[in-house]
């Protein structure tokens, strides 16, 4: 997949990454007025994200700058206690200065593709009411609503669910 931004790289999380993507994604979090409990926030891999994605089937993808500063990132691993032929879109999240240039775009195309190479044949997503934008990227990207949530992902308080044939 060719970038179409030249001064923003995609590339996998390195061990390097870990403080400061916990930063950001805690930064946007609060941002936009997520609760603290039963979300990402509380997520213990938050702080050590190179470890947690380093596993079988899962990937997670930051966003640099030109300064090779991490400004967002998504991930793919399996859905936690789900059926293992369904994955889970994860983290994905960026920097207020980021977003609306198409990177989350490009971003879900990439994490997608990782999926389908490692047989996964549906994509769950879950996420809050207010982020509007996300949600309306996602349909775009072909998820579709479905009325309860998937497998076991301790995020209690995120009452809204996506689900993509892949």
């Amino acid at each position: 997949m060719r970038n179409i931004f030249p001064h923003m790289k995609i590339r996998e999380i390195q061990p390097a990454d870990n403080e400061l993507l916990a930063v950001v994604i805690r930064k946007v979090l609060v941002e936009m007025g997520v609760p603290k409990q039963g979300t990402a926030y509380a997520d213990k891999e938050l702080d050590a994200m190179y470890l947690a994605y380093d596993q079988p089937q899962s990937v997670y993808y930051v966003v640099a700058d030109a300064q090779n500063k991490v400004v967002g990132g998504a991930g793919i691993a399996p859905l936690k206690d789900g059926n293992p032929k369904v994955c889970e879109l994860q983290k994905m999240y960026f920097l207020p200065a980021t977003r609306g240039l198409g990177l989350g775009d490009q971003m879900i195309e990439k994490c997608l593709a990782f999926a389908k190479q490692q047989g996964f044949e549906q994509c769950y997503i879950e996420t809050m009411p207010n982020m509007l934008a996300a949600q309306k990227l996602y349909v775009k990207k072909g998820f579709e609503y479905i009325d309860h949530p998937m497998g076991n992902t301790g995020h209690c308080n995120c009452p809204v669910w996506l689900l993509k044939k892949l």
